[in-house]
């Protein structure tokens, strides 16, 4: 399918019939089973634990983020799903508003450690249009947050836009790129972000597994990075792999917000937490965007935002 959304799709989508994978959390090194249905219209994506008999849906939403250490888990209760960040990412890749996502244990499979599979299991399942106009946040002013040097904005963009500066003072880091940035009204998504990988340094793996992180991170699901290179036969997908995977996570964080954003998002040093941090202070600054539809424009084929409602903070 390989589509380059240069016009975003006008009408929300879900996929046309389920898809399964197997794969293993990263974090838990537990095998889990993945299945994708389709969503109906208005139910965004919801994430169902078949393991825990009951269990009610977990929203993807960016006020059940429970966790962001080393990943993005959501909760519901006592029902919890972790590591979304990379299907969430995906879907907002391939313009899926709607879907259900069933799990056979806490974690999303880790795949690769891209978006990628979830791409390609999404377009094997193929996507259908649903009746309903699609709804985009409209961002209207700057909202701006920060934790310590790190800072993630959002300003106002007709389309959407990303940047990312990936801060890191190491010597392999410093021989790539550390700077991104994407129209993705010109720029396939697909193509150039989906299969930017997890990565990390060999020296910290240690610390992390002694904090129960990383439990299954191999070589064949990040990028494993030494102190004189890369440690992956294969080398990188991209040249400036490291700093792409920064801005897939944190396209996959904001779609959490359960609407796409029409907008320009710049991060600096952001990570998991700063990015849900910018994504709950959108949702409190009622007065920096609004709830829009896009229609087609007859003359240019291009699509064109409309104003649904002009302040619809109670529609989030």
């Amino acid at each position: 399918m390989n589509e380059v959304l240069n016009r975003p799709p006008l009408n929300q989508r879900t996929i046309r019939k389920a898809v399964h994978g197997i794969g293993i959390g990263v974090h838990s090194a537990e095998k889990v089973r993945l299945t994708l249905r389709p969503g109906d219209t208005d139910s965004g994506i919801q994430f169902i634990r078949s393991d825990i008999k009951g269990a009610a849906p977990v929203q993807a939403s960016a006020e059940n983020v429970a966790d962001t250490t080393l990943s993005t888990s959501i909760a519901n209760g006592g029902v919890s799903v972790a590591t979304v960040e990379h299907l969430m990412s995906a879907l907002w890749g391939l313009g899926i508003d709607n879907l259900v996502v069933e799990l056979s244990a806490e974690e999303v499979p880790i795949m690769d450690g891209s978006a990628a599979p979830f791409i390609d299991m999404i377009e094997s399942a193929g996507i259908v249009e649903q009746k309903l106009a699609r709804q985009f946040i409209r961002i209207t002013r700057e909202i701006s947050v920060s934790q310590e040097d790190a800072i993630a904005t959002i300003t106002p963009y007709e389309g959407f836009k990303a940047g990312y500066t990936f801060v890191a003072n190491h010597p392999v880091y410093d021989r790539y790129p550390k700077y991104v940035e994407m129209d993705f009204a010109q720029t396939s998504y697909i193509e150039r972000v989906s299969g930017a990988r997890s990565f990390g340094l060999e020296k910290e793996l240690a610390y992390a597994q002694s904090i129960q992180k990383c439990l299954g991170s191999s070589l064949e699901n990040a990028v494993g990075v030494s102190d004189d290179g890369v440690l992956n036969p294969e080398g990188l997908r991209y040249n400036d792999e490291f700093v792409k995977h920064k801005l897939l996570d944190a396209i996959g964080d904001l779609y959490l917000l359960g609407r796409p954003i029409l907008g320009a998002f710049n991060g600096y040093k952001s990570g998991h937490a700063l990015n849900n941090k910018l994504a709950r202070a959108i949702l409190r600054c009622d007065d920096a965007w609004e709830i829009v539809t896009l229609k087609a424009d007859t003359q240019s084929g291009e699509g064109m935002p409309i104003l649904h409602s002009a302040v619809a903070s109670s529609a989030l």
